[in-house]
């Protein structure tokens, strides 16, 4: 395979497009196929031995890719061959393939192309653990926001708007502070031309910041750290700008603040549930159009050394990502968006009894991965071999893992919630079914979705309604269902 190694620490420049072997994964590993990858400033240090984390040579730059999986090691069963992820896998990325440690790969949602899944998670990452688990802002209050195009730095931008805060972005062009305008500035300091401090105190009538964002220290540290109101969190992200800052730490006491470093890679390593919560957060985020990295320009591999040149430089706005595999990239997105299914609203409880009889609607589809079916496993104290082992499953007539059927049961509630509604009703109960029939498996990545019908109502105590509802689940492409229920509710 292809890769662009360093076989000895120095510049961008000394960086060789070579022919290596491709990997082989070991226990506990994952080989990712790589679409794209991103650079990121710290491939600019790591190259000439500068950063925390020394790898042995040769080695590829590029910790952030996206791709599809080709191998699986010992021991992996939450992930499958031809799997859509992507990985923070440190180095090794600026090449055609990956080893990765599985607890380093994550399911790359559908509606993410592989440029984007290459690109949000180190500098969005980064940024949300900085202002959210290490600043714990606060919406309304004051963040000012240094190296503000650069990748975490436009992230934090983005990121801060979103959570309420006022954003000041400090960046040394104009054409790079007009790029986090469009990204939700609110006040821009091009600190080539003109005094931090003076329009700092311009910006927030002499109250101060109340977050700095700081990834580029050197001569900026020290004029941001002034301008500190009472209370204020100075987060140490990064030094970009070359020099680590000698601040004079009289100026932490006299302003009340804290001075609070950011390692989001040592966070993630060290609190793994906070961190998977951050991720998911910012998918859902990017779902629904909130947040979106910006991609500067693209690099084929063989080229890919002119990258880190450019970061090195500062020429990047935003993002530089690398096209490992243009093929892959062209891929279409599994996901299509859809117009959601229009969700049955009823006004009162004679609207549902005149329903009886009539399907009153179907749910969204719904992808069961292989996440989904491990964590019912685990839940449930089932984990069978055919639902939560890839390599073994795939050699069954199946040819996959399949879904436990209680956990198409289990899934009911939330299809009803899709379905229907009951205006001014208190409360509703899914309070079980009568009668189950399991007709056919559901294989691992089938699509879900329920048909309602109502079957009956019937007056009950309390001035509550029961209903019993026939649920029909289908999964995509295949007009037999794969189960049919009789659910019981109640609604007061």
């Amino acid at each position: 395979m292809k890769a662009l190694l360093c076989t000895e620490f120095g510049p961008a420049e000394n960086l060789k497009y070579s022919e290596i072997v491709s990997p082989e994964p070991k226990e506990n590993e994952i080989v990712i196929q790589i679409a794209a990858c991103s650079a990121n400033f710290p491939d600019t240090l790591i190259i000439e031995n500068k950063y925390q984390f020394k790898p042995n040579l040769p080695f590829s730059p590029g910790g952030e890719v996206a791709g599809k999986i080709v191998k699986l090691g010992e021991n992996v069963s939450n992930f499958q061959i031809g799997q859509r992820v992507f990985a923070l896998c440190g180095w090794g990325g600026f090449a055609e393939e990956v080893c990765v440690g599985s607890d380093r790969v994550f399911p790359l949602p559908d509606y993410m192309n592989y440029v984007d899944g290459a690109s949000l998670m180190y500098n969005f990452g980064t940024s949300y653990h900085a202002l959210k688990n290490r600043a714990k802002l606060q919406a309304g209050e004051r963040v000012l926001i240094l190296g503000a195009s650069g990748g975490v730095g436009l992230a934090a931008v983005e990121l801060a708007k979103l959570m309420g805060a006022v954003v000041i972005a400090a960046a040394s062009t104009d054409e790079k502070l007009e790029i986090c305008k469009e990204k939700g500035a609110d006040f821009t300091i091009n600190y080539d031309k003109e005094d931090i401090r003076e329009k700092i105190k311009e910006y927030t009538q002499n109250k101060g910041i109340d977050v700095v964002y700081d990834p580029v220290g050197d001569k900026y540290a020290e004029p941001a750290l002034r301008s500190m109101a009472w209370n204020g969190r100075y987060l140490v992200v990064g030094f970009a700008a070359g020099e680590i800052p000698k601040l004079p730490f009289n100026l932490a006491l006299l302003k009340g603040c804290s001075v609070v470093g950011v390692f989001w890679g040592q966070f993630s390593n060290l609190e793994p549930k906070e961190s998977q919560e951050n991720i998911m957060e910012l998918a859902n985020w990017y779902k629904e159009g909130k947040i979106k990295p910006h991609v500067f320009k693209t690099y084929t591999l063989e080229n890919s050394a002119e990258a880190l040149v450019d970061l090195r430089e500062r020429k990047v706005i935003g993002k530089a990502v690398v096209v490992c595999n243009a093929e892959l990239v062209k891929e279409s997105l599994v996901f299509e968006k859809k117009e959601e299914k229009s969700k049955r609203i009823f006004r009162d409880f004679e609207e549902i009894k005149a329903a009886v009889g009539e399907v009153i609607g179907e749910s969204n589809w719904l992808k069961i991965t292989q996440n989904i079916i491990n964590d019912f496993a685990k839940s449930t104290f089932d984990q069978q071999w055919i639902h939560v082992n890839p390599s073994m499953a795939a050699q069954t007539p199946f040819g996959s893992t399949i879904a436990h059927g209680l956990l198409t049961l289990s899934l009911s509630p939330r299809f009803l919630n899709e379905i229907y509604e009951v205006k001014n009703s208190k409360m509703g109960i899914n309070y079980g079914s009568d009668k189950v029939r399991f007709l056919k498996p559901v294989k691992v990545n089938s699509k879900l979705k329920m048909v309602a019908k109502i079957l009956e109502v019937i007056e009950s105590a309390n001035n509550g309604l029961k209903m019993k509802v026939e649920a029909t689940y289908f999964v995509e492409n295949n007009p037999n269902p794969v189960c049919v229920a009789e659910l019981l509710s109640v609604i007061y």
